[in-house]
């Protein structure tokens, strides 16, 4: 094995010995009161996949009321109200969460050779604060919603008489859970190593997790600042956006997308860790370029910090600004070329397993790549002012932040589930659904690239009849793709029912997670394990029939 643990454990020895994390204490409270990360990830995984479904069900109603020109189902209001909910909470609740809070709760500990994280009481804290700011985001709704869009633009978001207030609350919220929860990580990443782990010898995950919670904890702070702002303008009727009052709507862009540019990176970068963990895993072979992929994940937070000016091409910043802001644009294709060609790489040559994680990795190399290439037109100063505020940005930011953060995120759910669960899946409908989530994304987001480059606005409840063929078959991708992911859904539940229990180590992992029992002990770990190589070094893993896995 890669990594070696000093008493070296045979599969099961150590649930038998101590219980696993989910069966050593039982009751609702045992769970409300855990200081366990284990136990925290899965809070986080639950409430991450119910906020998921509403974000989910809130789109494909949008998709239906759009199928004919008219407005059929919906007022133009409520449509308003429909597109902001959908974005607030894919963003907020969804997407930033989903692979820090829960997956990475759940593995980082794990992958380090540790005992959990470094503040275990502050981690339960990030979660409450977590479920706090979902409740006032709910309230907002029950209160009369809102229909800012999720950005939260001024002045119309200091004017409208909807519940901006609460929801812009819900938000300032949820940053400080996003925010402790990137210390505690960065900590833990410092202080809680195995013996014998540098950081050469981490897991690229750890690497991706890790630059995000520097992000986190760097840029959370100035979008708090800006919606307190926000409140202040609101409450206080003082000018600080609004130009009515004296205020600069201007001011609030460069706060805002300060914050959400590298947010953008707070949501993708934890996913490029994930994938560098499947294909490495998955195509049985050391990960290519292992520095440079570990060191672009740091020069993407880094530069993520000095883009966030190519969102406001046309809001009338100066042409040497947006000149620069430009150039620095495509800088971050740069790092991010490093990540692909090396995942590329990796794979040539490599024993590649059509296993649905793997299967979900290829999904992201090719639907990543129509995101990031697409970016291009939207980061390069002539074609931005035409395609602004168009389709085809919907479709760029839905390809990059679902078919790139949330493929991922699904990829690596099938990846550690059956470390999460200690149960298998069935593979084939869990690959069909996979099939089912690749053609309905496609269907659904590329049709839009084609309307927006024909001029189709974004956010509008209506249109015109040349835009119908268009509309149509992305709501008829959107139905794909809620199937596939329903599917995905049964596929889970199926398993946890009567699913077949989990060898220790089912896929040939290398990385220190699959080296304890499935599931996990609460304390991880029998013993301190010690590294003594990196995580991707495969040729020593053996496949037992006895364990039908791989030890």
């Amino acid at each position: 094995m890669a990594q070696t643990i000093a008493h070296p454990l045979s599969p099961g020895a150590s649930a038998a010995h101590e219980g696993n994390y989910l069966t050593s204490h039982r009751g609702a409270l045992s769970w409300l009161f855990t200081l366990d990360h284990k136990r925290i990830g899965i809070m986080y995984l639950v409430s991450v996949l119910t906020f998921f479904m509403v974000g989910g069900l809130l789109a494909l109603t949008i998709r239906l009321e759009l199928f004919t020109p008219g407005l059929n189902l919906v007022s133009a209001d409520t449509y308003n109200k429909l597109f902001t909910l959908h974005g607030a909470i894919m963003v907020f609740l969804v997407i930033i969460p989903s692979i820090p809070a829960s997956l990475g709760n759940f593995v980082l500990p794990l992958m380090l050779g540790a005992k959990d994280v470094a503040f275990p009481r502050l981690n339960l804290f990030s979660y409450y604060i977590y479920v706090f700011g979902a409740l006032f985001l709910l309230y907002a709704i029950v209160a009369g919603s809102f229909d800012t869009g999720w950005t939260f633009y001024t002045p119309y978001s200091t004017r409208t008489h909807t519940a901006v207030i609460a929801a812009v609350t819900g938000a300032f919220i949820l940053g400080f859970s996003s925010i402790l929860t990137g210390l505690n990580f960065i900590v833990t990443v410092h202080k809680m190593r195995a013996p014998g782990m540098t950081w050469f010898r981490l897991p690229l995950f750890i690497w991706a997790t890790y630059a995000t919670a520097i992000i986190q904890i760097m840029a959370t702070p100035v979008l708090a600042i800006t919606l307190l702002l926000l409140i202040v303008e609101r409450v206080l009727q003082i000018g600080i956006f609004d130009p009515a009052m004296g205020g600069d709507p201007v001011l609030f862009q460069h706060f805002f997308w300060f914050y959400s540019h590298p947010a953008v990176y707070i949501m993708i970068v934890p996913g490029f860790g994930i994938i560098s963990e499947l294909i490495a895993t998955h195509s049985k072979k050391g990960i290519f370029g292992y520095k440079a992929i570990a060191l672009s994940s740091v020069a993407i937070a880094f530069i993520g910090f000095l883009v966030w000016g190519h969102h406001m091409f046309v809001s009338g910043q100066s042409v040497l600004a947006s000149t620069i802001f430009s150039f620095l644009t495509f800088a971050v294709a740069v790092p991010t070329a490093i990540k692909v060609f090396s995942w590329v790489a990796t794979m040539h040559r490599g024993v590649i397993q059509f296993t649905t994680p793997m299967l979900y990795a290829l999904s992201f190399l090719f639907l990543f790549s129509i995101g990031g290439l697409t970016g291009i037109f939207l980061g390069s100063l002539a074609t931005d002012v035409h395609l602004h505020d168009t389709y085809f940005v919907v479709a760029h930011f839905h390809y990059v932040m679902m078919g790139g953060a949330l493929i991922a995120f699904i990829g690596g759910l099938h990846h550690w589930w059956p470390k999460i669960t200690g149960k298998l899946y069935a593979a084939l409908p869990a690959n069909i659904a996979c099939i089912l989530i690749f053609i309905g994304f496609n269907l659904t987001f590329f049709s839009q690239f084609v309307m927006g480059s024909r001029g189709m606005p974004r956010r509008y409840a209506s249109y015109l009849p040349e835009f119908q063929l268009w509309h149509q078959l992305s709501t008829w991708g959107s139905m794909i793709l809620g199937i596939g992911l329903f599917l995905s859904l049964f596929v889970f539940i199926h398993s946890l029912a009567r699913g077949r229990k989990s060898p220790q180590n089912p896929w040939g992992g290398t990385s220190m997670e699959w080296m304890t029992a499935t599931p996990p002990i609460t304390h991880n770990f029998e013993t301190q394990p010690v590294a003594t190589h990196g995580p991707y070094e495969f040729p020593e893993i053996d496949y037992s029939e006895e364990v039908k896995g791989h030890v």
